[in-house]
């Protein structure tokens, strides 16, 4: 599949183009706005083009960087894969977080969702880093046995699982280097860690004081057969 800018400058979409928008979080169409003239791409020949989109959903601009297949003397052809130059922010609820965890946090779904793997998995170990050090105790073996969980759960297979476990638990400076493919594993693995090490627990704890609380308002309220009888006399 391919788009095109044909020799009237119109531009011709094989299919239409949706993404979640980093702007409102809709996964909305990508509607093209501004689109490269037919006669600046025969003079200068470009391998890749920028195209300006607008999300259908909230109107916020978009941009994408996208490959020039081939030239004819009636249209250019170009790739259906547009790369997004602005991505979608990976999104946790923070506001269950430490503060000192939030930030590091934060700043480690930043570099995934910026593409800079290695800096994310840098950043993963600081996360579990700055939690122990928050939690003391045993928090070391508790983030081991969620690490564990995942990979039981997943399942993760044993390469991708020893390099995780390197990543996060190793004691050695140097970090393992991080592609893509096993990113996308980690991001999922230390966002299930960080919610159920904080977000489950702060949640759970939360509903069983109000279940609690709620409990005995209800007992105090209920007058026993032995009081009534008591009053009767």
């Amino acid at each position: 599949m391919s788009n095109y800018v044909n020799k009237d400058n119109g531009f011709e979409q094989a299919e239409t183009i949706t993404r979640e928008c980093p702007h409102c979080g809709s996964h909305a169409q990508l509607l093209p706005v501004s689109t490269p003239s037919f006669e600046a791409l025969n003079a200068h020949r470009p391998r890749h083009v920028g195209i300006g989109f607008r999300c259908a959903a909230c109107g916020e601009p978009r941009f994408g960087r996208v490959a020039v297949r081939a030239f004819s003397p009636s249209r250019v052809e170009l790739s259906s894969n547009v790369v997004e130059v602005e991505r979608p922010l990976e999104r946790f609820q923070y506001r269950y977080l430490p503060d000192a965890v939030e930030r590091v946090f934060r700043e480690a779904l930043q570099c995934y969702s910026f593409g800079c793997y290695n800096a994310f998995a840098s950043m993963c170990r600081r996360t579990l880093q700055e939690s122990i050090s928050d939690m003391g105790g045993n928090a070391r073996m508790r983030w081991y046995e969620l690490f564990k969980d995942v990979v039981r759960i997943g399942p993760i297979d044993t390469g991708t699982a020893q390099t995780l476990e390197t990543i996060l638990f190793g004691t050695e400076s140097a970090i393992p280097e991080l592609e893509a493919d096993k990113a996308a594993v980690l991001i999922e693995t230390i966002k299930d860690m960080v919610y159920q090490g904080y977000v489950r627990t702060s949640k759970l704890r939360a509903a069983l004081k109000m279940r609690r609380y709620f409990a005995e308002e209800q007992a105090n309220k209920v007058t026993s057969i032995d009081d009534h009888r008591a009053e009767s006399a």
